[in-house]
């Protein structure tokens, strides 16, 4: 096995001195994380010193490290480690020829991450490679560049931001060959005057596409244009993707079942019939993204097809399982990690669709609404109500207001955390319901979903 990194490349990649030859085969900058034969980063923060972690990363099995004080193991000092896991990550993007994929968005980027990853993989199994988890800031980036072998063929890389300029830094990083936006929607619109301040901020990702490079643009966004100029400059071809007519990966027909959805799309050179294995008008969206990615890149649609086929929803974002209860089951819907407006009635309307005794959401509040909060969170109730949900369990002093508005209209509980949410549903959900947990990640409502789906008790901390 040809080792990832060896301590000579990495000394060469970041300008440091080698103490002690190695070879690596992983990349982490959490100790925790390090496994058997990595190389381990210790990142000096605001909060922390990566540093202090070095004999337990050891402990832990790593092979080297990247350090910027005494270390009595093998390694690479340099001045500033920081800075290192930059360069490691650029010199990972200049050694390779992959074909990379940029993606970011508001909503849907991880899982158009993934699924992008799975259909890329099904024809080429073993030489695609994606970020890991939701690694998508300023040291997720190059971290997930620098876990990239050599020879792989594809990269997918998934790209987030909640200020300005923080996109066009990442992409010059990643120098995608392809470029998506899944969507735009008023997630961190507190750090911005307006929604169009967040769709120029993800224009962003267009500055770093390679000569050659495609923009992926929404076409049923209110904001396709102002991405469309963003791309101008950049892009040598600009495909649209989405339901309208004029779009240039379309889905002209969609059948719509309880757990999956069936598509028939026309793509810029062909078409091609597949179905998803999620539910979900924002899966249509995500999935014709996809689509039009791997054509872009020159992979194998038919492969792609099967594998969107086989998707399952991932923990926090749409993962699906059972609460086992005395007389039966309940369907589980976690979409516990993130929430935004427009994330939070597909979430809704998912749950409408389904055929169930009754439909129960458990809402945490929304963050980074800016002087919208309130405004944003009243305007739940529609979703709500067009869902059919019966009971709501509202969790965050920001959806007081919400709670308010639907009044008695349904069986509504607010509560101030996660553990008073679980406490409320002691004996309220029966077999047969439909239970959807949505909410900002900061709330902890996946403790809740692990806590109804094991039968554990949930502690407030």
């Amino acid at each position: 096995m040809t080792a990832l990194w060896t301590s000579d490349d990495i000394a060469a990649a970041v300008g440091g001195e080698v103490h002690g030859a190695f070879a690596a085969n992983g990349v982490a900058f959490d100790s925790r994380e390090v496994g058997l034969g990595d190389l381990f980063i210790a990142l000096k923060g605001e909060a922390t010193n990566g540093h202090k972690f070095v004999e337990g990363a050891f402990g832990n099995g790593a092979a080297g490290a990247i350090v910027s004080e005494d270390c009595a193991h093998p390694h690479i000092r340099v001045a500033d480690t920081t800075h290192a896991l930059d360069a490691l990550g650029m010199a990972s993007r200049a050694r390779t020829e992959a074909k990379i994929i940029g993606v970011t968005g508001s909503v849907g980027k991880t899982s158009a991450k993934e699924a992008l990853f799975a259909a890329l993989d099904r024809s080429a199994e073993g030489q695609a490679h994606c970020s890991a988890k939701s690694y998508n800031n300023h040291t997720g980036v190059p971290l997930s560049l620098a876990r990239m072998p050599a020879a792989s063929r594809y990269g997918v890389f998934e790209m987030g931001m909640n200020h300005a300029g923080e996109l066009s830094a990442l992409t010059q990083l990643v120098r995608p060959h392809v470029a998506i936006v899944t969507a735009i929607a008023p997630a961190h619109i507190e750090f911005f005057e307006s929604i169009e301040g967040v769709a120029d901020a993800k224009g962003e990702i267009f500055e770093g596409l390679e000569p050659d490079g495609t923009a992926l643009i929404p076409f049923d966004s209110p904001h396709r244009d102002r991405l469309i100029a963003a791309a101008t400059p950049h892009a040598a071809q600009i495909w649209t993707f989405g339901l309208g007519e004029g779009a240039d990966i379309r889905a002209v027909e969609v059948s719509r079942e309880i757990t999956s959805t069936m598509v028939s799309a026309v793509l810029p050179e062909g078409e091609l019939t597949f179905t998803i294995g999620l539910p979900g008008d924002h899966w249509v969206s995500n999935a014709l993204a996809v689509i039009g990615a791997v054509e872009a890149v020159g992979g194998d649609l038919a492969a792609a097809g099967l594998a969107l086929a086989e998707m399952a929803g991932l923990p926090g974002r749409g993962a699906r399982s059972a609460i086992s209860l005395d007389d039966g089951e309940a369907l589980l819907i976690d979409e516990s990690y993130n929430a935004n407006p427009v994330s939070m009635a597909a979430a809704l309307k998912t749950l409408g669709d389904e055929q169930a005794e009754r439909r129960i959401a458990i809402l945490g509040a929304m963050g980074e609404l800016g002087g919208e909060t309130e405004a944003y969170h009243a305007a739940l109730a529609g979703s709500i109500t067009d869902a059919g949900v019966d009971m709501a369990v509202l969790v965050g002093e920001p959806m007081r207001v919400l709670a308010d508005v639907l009044g008695n209209t349904i069986d509504v509980v607010h509560v101030p955390d996660a553990a008073a949410a679980l406490a409320s549903l002691e004996g309220e959900i029966r077999a047969g319901d439909a239970v959807l947990v949505k909410g900002s990640n900061y709330l902890g409502l996946a403790r809740l979903v692990e806590a109804l789906a094991s039968g554990k008790t949930l502690c407030s901390t």
